[in-house]
């Protein structure tokens, strides 16, 4: 494979190192403000609704529903030609916070997908640095 075709990975920052540490223990952690008590997602030294800095880590439940998606057809780049069709989705988890993620454990196809349905999380472990959250139905957990 070439450097063109390899799909692109986060590259975790000092703010986030924690966040990707739990991930790669399977374990999904959000931020949450001490002040206005709101999670939010993603993880920021700065809560992006009072802008407070006394902001802590919080285990999330790993619950959620979903909130939109999108079936992907053509391959943004070449890293991704062999994942097609495959689901981008946004999650709305139990703590408040929306994610971005991949819908999987489900067979892309809008007969089968609904908004709203409860999705739990999962890990794609894809380097032995990163594991990706990802979310499957509840039901299939």
């Amino acid at each position: 494979m070439t450097q063109a075709e390899q799909r692109p990975l986060p590259v975790p920052q000092p703010e986030s190192d924690f966040y990707w540490e739990k991930c790669r223990e399977h374990e999904l952690w959000l931020r949450r403000c001490n002040d206005c008590q709101r999670a939010y997602f993603y993880p920021r030294d700065i809560c992006p609704h009072c802008f407070s800095r006394n902001v802590t880590w919080v285990k999330a439940s790993g619950r959620g529903t979903l909130f939109t998606y999108a079936i992907v057809h053509r391959p943004p780049t070449p890293a991704f030609r062999d994942r097609v069709p495959y689901v981008v989705a946004i999650v709305e988890l139990e703590e408040g916070p929306k994610m971005p993620t991949n819908l999987v454990g489900i067979e892309p196809d809008p007969a089968k997908i609904r908004v709203g349905m409860p999705v739990v999380v999962d890990f794609e472990d894809v380097s032995p640095t990163i594991s990706l959250p990802v979310f499957r139905p509840a039901n299939s957990a």
